[in-house]
């Protein structure tokens, strides 16, 4: 994705591990898209700061001391409902990514990605897309056949092979203009099965449309 196209942003960097923040800060400032980094070790030192720091995304551990990633997502985004937030994750998070997603994540990064996943996911979030690395997928998709803790919930109404590929697409972190390059179809179709994908399985945005496709085995990446 062309940096160039997006205006300088303020990113905040909530994380408990001061050596991560710092690895994270150092690699970001180096990108002509950043023009302040912020940081803090918890939940609540973050949320203390929002009343005069204003920031574009935010990039937040799930598990920390004083306040975890999921409380502190909640609330931020009751202050300020325009925030986009990332979360940061490690492998053996999944118990956390329901709530999550509940909470209003946009994304999810592991903390194990190259540099070059946290930029495409800081970008992609910024302009009101969703982001789930492909290794994510991967390896949630692998934690539920292993341990197969889930039951699949069946739709109310059944999917179509349209709306099964468009779903595919969507689950890769493709936009839909993306999809509709790809498929030869119009944006407008696109935007329209997108609609029809989240009426027909009750969710209410593209993250949680992600959690129940993989939730329900719908998906093979």
């Amino acid at each position: 994705m062309n940096t160039q196209n997006f205006k300088k942003m303020d990113i905040y960097i909530v994380d408990d591990h001061k050596l991560f923040r710092e690895g994270l800060k150092l690699l970001l400032s180096t990108q002509v898209f950043v023009q302040h980094i912020y940081e803090a070790s918890n939940g609540r030192d973050f949320l203390e700061s929002l009343s005069y720091i204003d920031c574009d995304v935010v990039l937040m551990d799930i598990e920390m001391p004083e306040m975890n990633g999921i409380e502190a997502t909640e609330a931020a985004i009751r202050l300020k409902p325009e925030l986009k937030v990332i979360a940061l994750s490690m492998y053996g998070d999944e118990q956390y990514y329901y709530k999550m997603v509940n909470a209003g994540v946009n994304g999810f990064v592991l903390k194990s990605s190259g540099i070059e996943n946290v930029i495409t996911a800081i970008n992609k979030v910024a302009v009101g897309e969703k982001y789930f690395s492909e290794e994510l997928l991967m390896s949630m998709l692998n934690n539920i056949r292993e341990k197969n803790k889930i039951e699949a919930e069946v739709p109310d109404t059944e999917i179509s092979g349209r709306e099964m590929e468009i779903l595919y697409h969507v689950c890769l972190g493709l936009s839909n203009q993306e999809i509709a390059d790809k498929l030869f179809i119009s944006k407008r179709t696109v935007d329209k099965h997108r609609a029809k994908l989240l009426s027909k399985t009750g969710c209410r945005n593209t993250a949680a449309l992600v959690m129940y496709a993989i939730k329900n085995k719908m998906i093979n990446i």
